[in-house]
């Protein structure tokens, strides 16, 4: 299945159905009055993220989504049929925009969630409605009210636990396929990956998701390389692997560039915790990885692993580093949720 994470729908609720003018007429029955019923009120069109689906496919080939319109009323005071709602199903993580791609409406993060995106019109009532003592035949009734259209853009940002970033040929798909059962795509040329890969990893009695995303470049916030339009998808992690080529000269000069685009992409990305890794060890003497994990912590402030996606080495430290600091961040997030629902006004 092809990937996509930005889709542009145009939605239409229905109309409501128009009230009915109809009078009463039958052998027998001296005053029959008014007898027109009301119509029907129009469909809504709700989104709702649901847990089966990875990707915004679907709206790529069906851009415009509308809602059924209410049955106009009828004689006899009967009114008409509402209209069926439309619902786009979208994955969990699905941010919903205005057109200008800026205006937040509504971020499905949890399965289940539903949010209203157009409002049905309401039916207008028959002239059944409008009798009384002092307009005994009233000869009017109401039209429908008019359905409400709007352009919107979704935008699908994965639900992971941590993001693994890197520049091109650090590794990162051979890391994800060897400590999960993804299998992205392995070459030795640069942008092997196009498209975040997800994979599940256990390490003891911690399970987390992983987010591989596609390499990044010097400028990639400038659109370099492939850009930095993947990055959305780290937002939410709770910790950002930063993997390095340790077979490389400039180490020191890797971790900065990554460093400075994820500073320049902005949304706090930069500001989330990093556990940086030396990758490629097993390529590398003992001597000049010495040397290579010192520079890198000096300049880096930070613990170093070492690690190597090939043999394994070293992989399951970087994971319960990893998983430990999942935990804390999903200890944060609870506590904060707990927050929110024992407030009161």
């Amino acid at each position: 299945m092809k990937f996509l994470d930005v889709a542009k729908v145009y939605i239409r609720s229905g109309s409501g159905g128009n009230g009915c003018i109809a009078f009463r007429r039958e052998k027998f029955i001296e005053y029959g009055g008014p007898y027109g019923g009301d119509g029907g009120r129009g469909g809504d069109v709700w989104a709702e993220a649901v847990e089966n689906l990875n990707t915004l496919i679907d709206y790529r080939y069906q851009q415009h989504v509308y809602a059924k319109n209410g049955q106009g009323g009828m004689g006899k005071v009967m009114t008409g049929a509402n209209g069926a709602d439309a619902v786009l199903k979208v994955p969990v993580g699905t941010e919903i925009y205005e057109e200008d791609g800026e205006t937040l409406i509504a971020d499905l993060a949890r399965p289940g969630e539903r949010v209203l995106l157009a409002k049905g019109g309401n039916g207008g009532f028959g002239n059944a409605h409008f009798k009384s003592a002092t307009n005994q035949a009233p000869r009017h009734a109401n039209p429908g009210q008019p359905a409400e259209e709007r352009t919107i853009i979704l935008k699908l940002k994965l639900i992971a636990d941590a993001g693994l970033v890197g520049l091109p040929n650090a590794g990162k798909s051979t890391f994800l396929s060897r400590v999960s059962a993804a299998r992205p795509k392995i070459a030795d040329y640069p942008f092997t990956t196009l498209v975040p890969q997800l994979g599940v990893v256990k390490i003891d009695t911690s399970d987390f998701v992983l987010a591989d995303l596609p390499g990044l470049i010097e400028g990639a916030h400038e659109g370099a390389g492939l850009g930095d339009r993947f990055l959305g998808h780290a937002e939410r992690c709770g910790v950002v692997l930063h993997l390095i080529d340790g077979t490389q000269k400039e180490i020191v000069r890797a971790w900065r560039t990554i460093r400075g685009e994820l500073e320049a992409y902005g949304h706090r990305l930069a500001e989330k915790p990093e556990i940086l890794a030396l990758n490629k060890i097993d390529a590398i003497d003992k001597p000049a990885l010495a040397r290579k994990k010192a520079a890198l912590e000096k300049a880096s402030g930070a613990k170093v692993f070492l690690a190597s996606g090939v043999s394994g080495e070293g992989v399951d430290d970087v994971l319960r580093a990893l998983a430990r600091q999942i935990a804390k961040s999903r200890a944060a997030a609870k506590g904060h949720d707990d927050e929110q629902e024992a407030w009161t006004p």
